[in-house]
């Protein structure tokens, strides 16, 4: 290993570009409120029975705040990222689907056949966050050789 001569500068270690590290947050939290969502459904769905209504509003609350977290981690990638086009648009796609399936849960109470759609649309979206994760490790895909 060879030391700089006195005098010169080394060029500076490049981390993670800036906001990576909030937005790996954002979207490691919106993808814990996706599983416990599951969780909470968990709690409430009983065939045969009366839905508990403390933890159907949990899970809608839950809903609240996953699609906050997930247009937060949005706004980062736009802001912060938007030179990586795949945590972008992404990005965009979690925050619309959570979206969708938030409506779809609003109805699924008065048409219970949405069920056949919410919950592998549930099952589904557990995916998209650990790809975004897996992919904003990465370099963009420019950089790549």
């Amino acid at each position: 290993m060879t030391m700089p001569a006195q005098g010169t500068a080394t060029a500076p270690v490049t981390g993670s570009p800036p906001g990576t590290t909030a937005y790996r947050v954002l979207v490691g939290l919106a993808a814990l409120g996706i599983v416990l969502q599951g969780l909470w459904a968990g709690m409430f769905i009983r065939p045969g029975q009366a839905n508990d209504a403390t933890w159907v509003t949990v899970h809608a609350r839950g809903a609240e705040v996953t699609l906050a977290l997930a247009l937060a981690a949005a706004a980062v990638a736009v802001w912060r990222l938007r030179t990586r086009r795949d945590l972008v648009l992404g990005t965009g796609a979690l925050v619309v689907l959570l979206a969708v399936q938030a409506f779809i849960g609003g109805l699924v109470y008065d048409n219970q056949a949405l069920t056949a759609v919410h919950v592998p649309l549930a099952i589904a979206l557990m995916a998209l966050p650990v790809w975004l994760l897996l992919r904003s490790r990465r370099g963009a895909p420019a950089d790549r050789t």
